[in-house]
């Protein structure tokens, strides 16, 4: 896995590792969308998740599990769902929205970005 350097982003349809300032892919040749803000908690997994729109579900909407469904662990969401009476689901998934805002986008496109 080659890492990514600071001029440099994923295509939004491939998933390549492209020039920051590209704005056509040259794998795939689909036009870049600009980054909505500077930063990379802006920028979109190859499937389309956003590791900021995790996060933010993860704090607030925790308990109820919409993180883990957002990130396509369905399974995982209706355990949350199930549990939320409790405040076990809403502890972990502060902390999970924590842990999701200082991962790294490499290591986000890892584990939640390519299915």
């Amino acid at each position: 896995m080659t890492t990514k350097s600071i001029n440099e982003k994923y295509c939004s349809a491939c998933g390549a590792l492209i020039s920051a300032q590209a704005e056509i892919c040259p794998k795939c040749g689909v036009r870049q969308s600009p980054t909505p803000f500077p930063g990379n908690l802006g920028n979109l997994a190859p499937n389309g998740r956003s590791r900021l729109a995790a996060a933010l579900f993860a704090i607030f909407l925790g308990s109820l599990g919409i993180h883990k469904f957002y990130l396509g662990r369905v399974g995982w969401g209706v355990i949350y769902l199930l549990l939320c009476w409790t405040v076990i689901p809403g502890i972990i998934g502060f902390i999970e929205g924590i842990l999701l805002l200082i991962m790294s986008e490499e290591d986000f496109n890892a584990k939640y970005g390519n299915d």
